[in-house]
């Protein structure tokens, strides 16, 4: 970003008037004026900006984010804002009428020599907005589309506006980018004479492919990549993904791909040169004497036959054959009327269609009376009876509907006989589907029933290109109940969080804990995931709950560059990698224990003998290590059907020919697991004199005795807080993170913070009813967690949180 004296120069360079410097400087210290949402069926996220030093939210992965990543890129962009600034368009309507509309554009984008505002759309949107409003969009001579109020707007200003659209985007040179994005800082050291001896080796074998110098020369791909990202040796981004490493051609620099592609143009074709001034004429045409010339009416009934058809006239074709040529056949069982009935449909059919076969067609699918038995009126008033009473959410049965149909038929007075049920039954089915269901049951029930989405254009595949590009978390309650290991007690059901890779298939991290989907699930699986791989993905696919929208969880995806993309609300599909294995533990892994809830789906069949609650035998821990077991081993190595071989294969496999990208190693240590642990909104707490810190109202005292020292008194330092032991947080002093306890250890030392929560909402609720003050202390708060050890909510929690700290021995 530019500083302020950068910011000032660069106005005076550009000659910007005063209006559009208070402007843009208005824009530059102001958030985004609104969060962008999914209509339903694009995909939102905020990209971790490097060039911004902060998060840029886009409101489609298919079209803004690719403009992302071009300005993130472009040297001539210095800065660009997110959804920056509403502007008041003015517009004439088809009418004549003036219209006033709000705008606020994707982007305000400044570049080296102006500003401006830019605007991402598909073109197909554009035309149809052209349609309604052509006042408003519209194309120019040179085939540009211009938004004409808004380009006239900013225009008064001294700034630009301009449309971009996806036709814009190179999609192979944008896989590229995030292929090599990893490599683009200097953060990957390779050894110098590494480096000089692949530069010398491509220069000797200029257009050498990627996937030779990997295989055949033992070349590592992380030090290609690195010198392909700082520009050591050259590849046409644009012409083929590196994902597809035999297609990728290598040269020492530019000059040399040009000239290599001059000398394979100027060459012959395999050695021989055709002068097409030497063939002759009749040379050209083409050969079509074993070509079938078949008339369209032919041609479609022909297409329209069945397969039975087919074979039936493929059996008269055999019989009559030999009659055709004035022959015959031996043993004939077929009549003679019938072969001469065959011939004569064959020899119509030759001179009518130019192609006898077709007579010998039965078309048994044309067969039958096909025209309706009643009238057009009285389709249409059955189908008006349909739409206003059997599709509407009250969900009338279908005899209901048809009583109804039964009077109103009598009221209108028709003089057609009232149809049958059978006949009102099929004309429901006949208007069955997603519309149908969606008027009934609603979205959600129709969703199952929608179209789905064929993307047609070459853009990104949607699981990425190898490994760690794209993985997805969810949470699912798992169909099993579970008891306390310390006392038996039934604790309920338990919810899992998986984050699993979507190109390999691969599960990278699990997590159980008896609370429901919160940040502090969310943090936790990230943080098994760099225990385990000491990485993160770059790209997290999240759906519309709560928990993804914690700061502090957009906070660590932002701390470690990963971009997070929201799949739209209620569309299970845009994240089916981890919906199908969800499917796939529970039949494979949940179904076949003891106490599963499989037969809770039918209530009328559960009995006291077969209730999952008095079957209920494994413990949160035990669960945890088994499942452990299933995800990284059993499931890891077995094949999957999609991928032809197991994920770890596929994972390690794509490693191998993408690279390891050792340069985002994370090291799991202290440091990241305070990193992982939230803190307060405001992030910092002031030291206060024989008190400490306050965080979450209690007071927090450092196990060093730091805050003692007179130049930390009074000063605000980073703190964060364990959501899993209240009596411990942690304050950032001096360079370090310092273990602090709070005031009343003993009372909060292992309760969560839903555990303390909940017993702050008793205590209020039990002020309310006495009319008393609300505002709580710490010591009545510690008080009254040591005096409620016997209250049923609050002795649930304490079993749950003893639980999930036996799991904690495995991490």
């Amino acid at each position: 970003m530019l500083s302020d004296q950068e910011f000032n120069d660069w106005c005076r360079g550009v000659n910007l008037p005063q209006e559009a410097r208070q402007l843009i400087s208005q824009i530059r210290a102001s958030e985004p004026i609104r969060r962008v949402k999914s209509s339903g069926i694009n995909v939102r996220g905020d990209y971790a900006s490097r060039k911004m030093g902060k998060t840029i939210q886009f409101e489609s992965h298919k079209i803004e984010l690719p403009g992302v990543e071009e300005y993130e890129e472009d040297a001539d962009v210095l800065e660009y804002y997110d959804q920056a600034y509403q502007i008041t368009l003015e517009f004439p309507s088809s009418s004549g009428e003036i219209i006033k509309a709000s705008h606020i554009p994707d982007f305000f984008v400044i570049r080296k020599r102006s500003a401006g505002f830019e605007e991402w759309k598909p073109e197909s949107r554009l035309e149809k907005l052209a349609a309604k409003q052509s006042q408003r969009y519209m194309r120019s001579e040179d085939g540009q589309w211009l938004n004409l109020p808004a380009v006239a707007y900013a225009e008064k200003l001294g700034l630009y506006y301009r449309i971009r659209l996806d036709t814009e985007i190179d999609w192979i040179k944008y896989r590229n980018r995030l292929f090599l994005k990893a490599y683009t800082t200097e953060d990957y050291q390779i050894d110098p004479e590494i480096a000089e001896n692949l530069v010398k080796l491509i220069s000797l074998n200029p257009g050498i492919s990627y996937w030779e110098m990997i295989h055949t020369q033992q070349s590592n791909p992380d030090d290609i990549n690195a010198l392909i990202a700082t520009k050591k040796i050259y590849i046409n981004l644009s012409a083929a993904p590196l994902a597809e490493p035999e297609k990728v051609q290598l040269f020492r620099d530019q000059e040399i791909a040009v000239a290599y592609v001059q000398m394979i143009k100027s060459q012959p074709n395999n050695g021989t040169i055709l002068n097409i001034l030497d063939v002759k004429p009749n040379q050209l045409e083409p050969k079509t004497h074993n070509q079938v010339k078949m008339s369209p009416k032919a041609m479609e009934r022909f297409l329209r036959a069945s397969p039975e058809d087919l074979a039936e006239a493929n059996r008269r074709y055999e019989v009559i054959e030999p009659y055709l040529n004035d022959s015959y056949r031996d043993k004939e069982t077929v009549p003679q009327r019938t072969i001469r009935r065959w011939k004569a449909k064959f020899i119509a059919a030759q001179k009518a269609y130019k192609c006898g076969y077709i007579g010998l067609l039965n078309n048994s699918n044309a067969r039958g009376n096909r025209l309706p038995r009643i009238s057009q009126s009285s389709q249409d008033f059955i189908d008006k009876i349909i739409e206003e009473y059997y599709e509407t959410f009250q969900q009338r049965s279908k005899l209901a509907v048809y009583g109804i149909l039964a009077r109103e038929w009598e009221k209108a007075g028709l003089t057609d006989k009232l149809p049958s049920y059978a006949t009102f039954c099929s004309r429901i089915q006949h208007r069955s589907g997603y519309r149908q269901t969606k008027k009934r049951k609603g979205n959600r029930a129709a969703y199952q029933q929608s179209l789905l989405y064929w993307e047609l254009k070459l853009t990104t595949p949607c699981h990425g290109d190898r490994p760690f590009e794209i993985a997805h978390i969810d949470h699912t309650q798992l169909d099993i109940e579970l008891v306390c290991s310390r006392t038996g007690y039934l604790l309920g059901r338990p919810w899992a969080t998986l984050l699993i890779d979507a190109y390999s298939r691969r599960i990278l991290a699990v997590y159980l804990t008896f609370d429901e989907p919160s940040y502090r699930s969310c943090m936790m699986v990230l943080r098994i995931c760099v225990q385990r791989f000491e990485k993160l993905p770059e790209t997290i696919v999240v759906d519309g709950g709560t928990e993804f929208s914690s700061t502090y969880f957009e906070t660590l995806l932002a701390a470690f560059e990963c971009t997070k993309k929201q799949r739209p609300a209620a569309k299970a599909r845009f994240g089916s990698i981890i919906e199908r294995i969800f499917g796939t533990t529970n039949t494979e892994f949940f179904y076949n224990l003891r106490g599963n809830t499989q037969i809770t789906k039918n209530v009328r069949q559960v009995t006291k003998s077969n209730n999952p609650k008095n079957q209920a035998v494994w413990t949160l821990d035990q669960l945890y290590e088994n499942f452990c077991s299933y995800c990284y081993e059993f499931y890891d190595c077995r094949e999957h059907p999609t991928l032809g071989q197991s994920p770890r294969q596929t994972f390690m496999s794509g490693l191998n020919s993408s690279g390891y990208r050792p340069q985002k190693q994370i090291i799991y240590d202290d440091n990241f697991k305070i990193f992982t642990l939230p803190s307060t909104p405001k992030g910092t707490a002031k030291v206060q004199p024989s008190r400490g810190v306050k965080i979450n109202y209690l007071y927090y005292w450092s196990i060093d005795d730091s805050f003692i020292r007179p130049e930390i008194e009074g000063t605000n330092v980073p703190i964060r807080y364990d959501p899993f032991d209240m009596g411990t947080a942690y304050a950032y002093v001096k360079g370090r993170w310092i273990r602090c306890i709070s005031e009343h250890y003993k009372s909060f030392q292992n309760r969560s913070e839903k555990e303390v929560n909940i017993a702050s909402t008793q205590l209020r609720r039990k002020r309310q009813k006495h009319a008393q003050r609300i505002t709580l202390s710490a010591q009545e708060k510690a008080t009254y967690l040591e005096g409620t050890e016997a209250q049923e909510t609050l002795l649930l929690q304490r079993l749950h949180d003893l639980a999930q700290q036996d799991i904690w021995a495995f991490n």
